[in-house]
């Protein structure tokens, strides 16, 4: 009789079961997997009200199942509950998780997973210890009531800085919308100066929001984030931080917009202050990202806990716990080099809050594989010291101290390295597990390694791309040297449909994940010591964030006062209709036009610069046509093979010599024997074009032709100035001189 009327009153739950009944045997109901003993009521036999609880536990047990296995969080608070009733804290649970997963491990397990991280393989032991999805709970009840007080605390900035991460995250796009956004067309409708560079403009697209920027104020980092920032600051002798590089970048970086920055001078080119300042800005706002996006995952799994019945209703009936994506690693960073990548982690580590960074799991074995005991010694010092140091030992050398400086670690696999870096409870793990990870810091060249292990073996994925809500490409012309085209095969793997579940709570996933939609909410941040037609490619197709797009535009002043010798520079420009028919116009001109007179001239001497490697490729096949004498100097040529063309070269066996822009990238040869320069394309990289001419050998007779036509405004402008490359282009005569 009294069943019906308990169901009567009970409408909070659609199974209609009375709340406070409800939570009394959340307390009271063991694991599933444990058996249930009889109470002390039931042996006594007295038939009360609370006799009927027991007689239910079944439909509740059937209920309490169904909700620990289609969340973990709910299956977490239950344990939680169960270990509180038998007498056990929290802090000895993390006391034993510590224990566990902490340096205090066996030697023998230490290297086991060593052999395992090497291998790029996790047994399934480790993948259970470290495959943890965003639903685990991992900040202490004593970090949640931090995050309470630092809402009151930072209430005034909170509101209008919390709009930026929330805002961007929460914000829903029409059908229309998204089809605008895949239609790529964007129309940069504001310009505002560069603090600190007087020939630089920032461009956008949208309304401008660099003018209601807020200098002094929190830019909605969390706060414990923003002191440690603030005191790191001040250590380091910093007085203007308020108005400093690294605040002005992070404001852009916290609009959530896709950013080109072409104009950062790199660490190895005398810039190492404004470099570090460019870095600190992205490593805090992806910390930011990281850290607010734990913060809301908590304080739901609070709520959840707290409420479990009505909250699970409501998340199935609206967004509000929505806050997962696939898979758990939220920021990807794209490095070129090992010892780059040091520098960035080591960084990392120092922006971390204390709080957050008792114990770093794996460093010793990070700088071991990473950088030198001397890379180590030098972590704290003060970059622009350490800079100084490195041209010091640069002066020992023949080689250039820009060269020194990026490849003062090169090994045989300094391009190969990928690395998972997970912010555990008081502690940051590198070497996680990537599905495990919250930051994934790796080489394109890896990273498409991988992506091609997936495709081949089925047992293999890279789903873990699939939830990257921030990606930063750092050194993006030094990428470029490498092969950019690992960059687009990344970023197209970005943000697709994961193969697999990975253990993810489906009903807590954000909606514009199951839509599809994702690539449109990734912040891509591109950070490069110039632009390239391939580098904006990238930034005009694949960068689609729906918040709109900044770009560093410059003018530049040129080169030319760095050639030394009096040289007549002789620039020669091909018409061509489109891009597309430019590389066979310029092979077309030089068939016609120059090369009769280097095989007509008796006169030997003679290098060619070629900037691409397909050029180089298809030079070297005419010239065999030809029977011509010439000898190779590029990427892929041997080392035995090098020596003897340099010295065929410089004695004058062979009257021509083909050289690389990326064979000089790599190794800075001094090329003896240059009488004649032809650069059948322009480099780069603007500082090679000094070094090169000053190669050539004073005499009477030397001279310096260089090929261009409009397409290579690019690189025209850094070696001549915008101004002269401008005209150059757009003028009625074909022939220029520099004297």
């Amino acid at each position: 009789m009294k069943r019906p009327k308990a169901l009567k009153k009970c409408e909070m739950s659609r199974h209609g079961i009375k709340k406070s009944h409800f939570k009394e045997q959340i307390r009271r109901s063991p694991s599933p997997s444990s058996s249930e003993e009889p109470s002390n009521e039931h042996s006594t036999g007295v038939a009360s009200e609370e006799e009927l609880i027991p007689r239910e536990a079944s439909m509740y047990d059937n209920l309490l199942m169904t909700l620990r296995s289609c969340s973990k969080s709910v299956d977490d608070v239950i344990k939680k509950r169960q270990r509180q009733e038998e007498g056990k804290s929290d802090a000895e649970d993390d006391d034993e998780e510590d224990g566990s997963e902490s340096f205090s491990v066996s030697e023998k397990e230490d290297s086991e997973e060593g052999i395992l991280q090497q291998n790029d393989m996790v047994d399934m032991g480790e993948r259970n210890e470290d495959a943890e999805t965003e639903d685990d709970p991992d900040a202490s009840e004593t970090d949640q009531e931090h995050d309470v007080e630092v809402d009151d605390l930072f209430s005034v900035e909170g509101s209008v800085c919390m709009s930026s991460f929330s805002s961007h995250l929460g914000c829903k796009l029409s059908e229309e919308e998204v089809e605008n956004l895949s239609k790529k067309k964007w129309k940069y409708k504001w310009e505002e100066p560069a603090d600190g560079m007087s020939n630089c403009k920032w461009i956008g697209t949208g309304d401008c929001f660099l003018k209601d920027v807020d200098k002094s104020s929190g830019y909605g980092l969390e706060q414990r984030l923003y002191e440690h920032w603030l005191d790191v600051s001040k250590t380091s002798g910093r007085n203007d931080f308020y108005s400093s590089k690294e605040r002005l970048f992070f404001s852009l970086c916290n609009g959530y917009r896709d950013i080109l920055h072409c104009n950062k001078k790199p660490f190895y080119l005398k810039g190492p202050e404004e470099d570090s300042s460019i870095m600190e800005a992205y490593i805090m706002h992806s910390l930011n990202h990281l850290f607010r996006t734990r913060d809301l995952v908590t304080k739901n799994d609070s709520k959840l806990a707290k409420d479990l019945c009505s909250a699970y209703n409501e998340n199935l009936g609206g967004d509000s716990f929505r806050d997962h994506g696939f898979t758990r690693p939220k920021v990807l960073i794209l490095l070129p080099l090992k010892h780059i990548a040091l520098r960035v982690v080591q960084r990392l580590i120092k922006l971390t809050p204390l709080a957050r960074k008792a114990n770093v799991e794996h460093i010793d074995r990070f700088l071991k594989e990473f950088g030198t005991q001397e890379d180590e010694d030098d972590e704290d010092k003060d970059e622009l010291s350490h800079h100084t140091l490195g041209n010091l030992k640069a002066q020992k050398s023949s080689k250039p101290s820009d060269f020194q400086a990026l490849f003062s670690g090169k090994r045989d696999d300094e391009d190969q390295f990928m690395v998972g870096i997970k912010f555990k409870r008081r502690r940051i793990k590198l070497y996680s597990d990537f599905y495990s990870s919250d930051i994934i810091v790796a080489s394109p060249v890896r990273l498409v390694g991988k992506i091609s292990e997936a495709q081949k073996y089925k047992e293999k994925d890279v789903d873990y791309l699939s939830s990257i809500e921030v990606l930063i490409i750092d050194h993006a012309d030094v990428i470029a040297m490498q092969n950019w085209s690992h960059v687009n095969t990344v970023v197209e793997q970005l943000n697709h449909i994961p193969s697999r579940r990975h253990g993810t709570d489906i009903t807590r996933i954000r909606p514009w994940y199951l839509d599809r939609c994702a690539r449109f909410y990734r912040q891509t941040i591109i950070l490069g010591y110039y632009s390239n037609p391939d580098i904006n490619g990238l930034f005009n197709h694949h960068c689609t964030n729906y918040q709109g797009k900044v770009k560093l535009v410059c003018e530049y002043k040129g080169v030319l006062p760095k050639v030394l010798l009096q040289v007549r520079q002789i620039y020669e420009r091909f018409d061509v209709d489109s891009i597309a028919d430019a590389d066979d116009a310029r092979f077309e001109y030089f068939v016609k036009k120059v090369f009769p007179k280097i095989k007509d001239s008796v006169q030997g001497g003679v290098m060619l610069f070629i900037s691409s490697y397909f050029e180089f490729v298809r030079i070297r096949n005419f010239l065999k046509s030809q029977d011509a004498s010439f000898c190779l100097l590029g990427e892929y040529t041997e080392q035995s093979d090098i020596s003897r063309a340099r010295v065929w070269f410089f004695e004058g066996r062979r009257k021509i010599m083909l050289y690389t822009e990326r064979a000089h990238f790599y190794f800075r040869y001094k090329i003896r024997g240059i009488r004649n320069l032809i650069m059948y394309s322009l480099p780069e990289r603007k500082e090679f074009y000094p070094e090169i001419v000053n190669m050539l050998d004073v005499s009477h007779n030397m001279s310096c032709t260089v090929l261009f036509s409009r397409f290579d405004h690019f690189r025209l402008e850094r070696i001549v100035g915008s101004a002269p490359a401008t005209r150059m282009s757009t003028s009625e005569k074909s022939v220029f001189v520099f004297c």
